[in-house]
């Protein structure tokens, strides 16, 4: 046995360079478009024919400078959050709101019927609960990210651990995403693709999004009891010594008088807030790309943001940074859902945070700085991460071993029974998730070729893209070519090997339940199959 676990980077390296070995046996090939008259109907086709493969040799070096440049938006994203929340951690307000919330939690013990359940599992259900409606309703995913500098503190505080507190947040997004009802960047392009009215089929997905979260809650729960039990049971006891010295401090520091700055950060902020609700008095939500409702949502933001912020300033300054935090949040969901904001808007919505922090501190220009330049390097491993992984990607691109992979899949599906091919189609975009862990991506590359397939052999083309939902989501949650989890495990501190070793189990239970669940889409009469 190995004494010692091979660095992360040394991980994907290893991948990088095993891929660039495969673009030397594997034979080059690609899709392309034909269109051929049938009926006289013009019908597009996707047509695999073989090319000349590209093996790659020097380029293993070059493929992780590609990696950088493809993965430049979440690398960036990961440094503005870690640089951002420093500032905003330096003000310990995430530790008044953490006391304060334990003191609430403690309160609840005394209530009977939530002490037969826990007061903490009470709480961890509700924020997983939250989490994982936001991967089912408009694919949370890269946003999760932001959330766990706040949300592990939060379980180290509560007697868990890292692993928990990525748990409750991008496990249970990641669960809801996989399970997904009215995800747009999943659903709705694979449906649009497969000729499918959108978002039909609803009333199964829904029935599955509760099946695939009771048993994912289920195991972390099961976890999170015997850590906090016994908490050097945890894999990563050691790594969270690095939480449990940030959240070491004590309170009597945390008791100062508000000062005058925060006053005029409170000022800035509710007249920008305010221009922003002039310029959208009103507000359309999608809710997973649909029509969606109109409602006046950014004033009545702005509204509440005016007087809570108020009334935090005159409580305590932390309060007021805390109130912040909250509204950062609020406009998160509002922007994403209303607006179709993406990392960019939601990396500048978290800089403004950090900085107004910064601000209601007392602190000048120079510290402020000072303190993002901290945070950016204390996170700066994560974001290398990131791009190193993209590698890999590159690689498989470049060699043009990418689509001849796939097509050799799709040709085993040949001649079974409909049970079997949705099995294998689904075996087939959980593999193919590992090379092209992109949605919207394998979507666009995939359901061209298996709709029509599903035609030939029988299949329902709603089972086909719920195979390929199932497919989508559940490998995602372990798979290092994935940047966002490489990125969430880059800021929580946890080694890949360790994170493999404990989700491991919750993967496969998870692909045999999707297994599972595909089966009534070929054997019932379905609503939307």
């Amino acid at each position: 046995m190995f004494k010692k676990v091979p660095h992360t980077y040394v991980i994907i390296f290893s991948l990088v360079i095993l891929a660039a070995v495969a673009t030397w046996f594997v034979p080059g090939g690609e899709y392309i478009q034909k269109t051929t008259v049938v009926d006289g109907v013009e019908q597009t086709q996707m047509v695999f024919q073989y090319i000349d493969s590209q093996p790659q040799t020097w380029e293993v070096f070059a493929s992780m400078v590609h990696g950088f440049e493809k993965g430049a938006g979440i690398i960036i994203f990961i440094l503005m959050i870690g640089g951002a929340f420093w500032i905003m951690n330096a003000s310990k307000a995430v530790d008044v709101g953490i006391f304060s919330f334990l003191h609430f939690v403690k309160r609840l013990d005394n209530y009977r019927a939530i002490r037969f359940f826990g007061a903490n599992n009470l709480i961890l259900v509700l924020i997983m609960l939250m989490f994982s409606v936001f991967g089912a309703v408009f694919g949370m995913s890269e946003e999760t990210i932001a959330f766990m500098v706040v949300l592990i503190p939060l379980a180290i505080s509560m007697g868990y651990d890292s692993i928990t507190g990525v748990g409750i947040v991008y496990l249970a997004a990641h669960l809801g995403f996989a399970g997904a009802v009215l995800n747009p960047f999943t659903i709705g392009i694979a449906q649009g693709l497969a000729d499918l009215p959108l978002f039909s089929g609803f009333e199964y997905r829904l029935v599955c999004w509760f099946v695939i979260n009771l048993v994912g809650f289920a195991y972390i729960l099961w976890y999170a009891a015997k850590v906090k039990k016994n908490p050097k049971a945890s894999p990563v006891y050691e790594q969270d010594a690095y939480w449990r010295n940030r959240g070491a401090e004590h309170e009597e520091e945390l008791d100062r008088p508000t000062p005058r700055a925060a006053w005029w950060a409170y000022g800035i902020t509710t007249l920008v807030v305010g221009l922003f609700a002039f310029n959208h008095p009103e507000t359309t939500l999608k809710v997973g790309g649909g029509e969606g409702v109109t409602w006046p949502v950014v004033p009545v933001m702005a509204g509440l943001f005016a007087l809570t912020g108020f009334l935090s300033l005159r409580k305590r300054v932390h309060f007021f940074i805390l109130n912040l935090l909250s509204f950062t949040i609020l406009f998160l969901v509002i922007g994403v859902m209303g607006y179709e904001w993406y990392i960019t808007e939601i990396a500048a919505l978290f800089l403004a945070m950090g900085i107004l922090s910064g601000i209601s501190m007392g602190n000048d220009a120079n510290t402020i700085t000072k303190l993002f330049i901290e945070g950016a390097k204390d996170i700066m491993s994560a974001a290398l991460v990131v791009g190193l992984a993209g590698g890999i990607i590159v690689i498989l691109e470049d060699g043009k071993i990418v689509h001849t992979i796939l097509h050799a899949l799709a040709q085993s599906m040949s001649d079974l029974g409909n049970i079997a091919s949705v099995g294998i189609m689904y075996m087939i975009q959980t593999l193919i998730n590992i090379f092209i862990p992109s949605g919207s991506a394998k979507a666009a590359l995939t359901m061209p070729i298996m709709a029509p397939f599903s035609d030939l052999i029988g299949l329902s083309r709603q089972a086909t893209v719920m195979a390929f939902q199932f497919g989508d989501g559940f490998t995602n949650m372990i798979t290092p070519t994935s940047p966002v989890l490489i990125g969430v495990l880059g800021v929580a501190k946890i080694p890949y090997t360790k994170w493999f070793k404990w989700v491991a189990p919750l993967i496969v239970i998870m692909i045999l339940l999707g297994f599972l669940l595909l089966i009534p889409t070929v054997t019932m009469e379905l609503n939307g199959f």
